[in-house]
């Protein structure tokens, strides 16, 4: 395994977009991070079905669906233009940092 913490861009709560792989084009909401593995985590994306074998919460046994991480590379974050965009950030004259979307310049949340 990898020790190495990437700098992830994104956080929990942006809406980003595929832009590669057998989901590309649909947008959804990061769940979560994963630095370590430099991956996230997005809602009704990479669904995989999982057998489950018999156990206290599904006594019969089961087929769940699952929703898997995603590398980072593949997702973009969504502009206020429904565009993919990259993130940059500003420093303002407070030394406060802010994520500024690269296609528009506009603050992101």
């Amino acid at each position: 395994m990898n020790t190495r913490v990437y700098k992830i861009r994104l956080q929990k709560g942006d809406t980003v977009i595929v832009r590669s792989g057998k989901d590309k084009g649909k947008t959804g909401v990061i769940l979560a991070t994963h630095p370590k593995e430099n991956k996230v985590t997005v809602e009704g994306i990479n669904v995989v079905k999982k057998h489950v074998k018999p156990n206290r919460q599904h006594p019969q046994g089961n087929i769940i669906e699952l929703t898997k991480p995603i590398w980072v590379s593949k997702v973009a974050i969504v502009d206020d233009k429904k565009k993919p965009s990259r993130i940059g950030y500003k420093l303002a004259k407070d030394g406060t940092k802010t994520r500024v979307a690269k296609t528009t310049g506009k603050e992101i949340k």
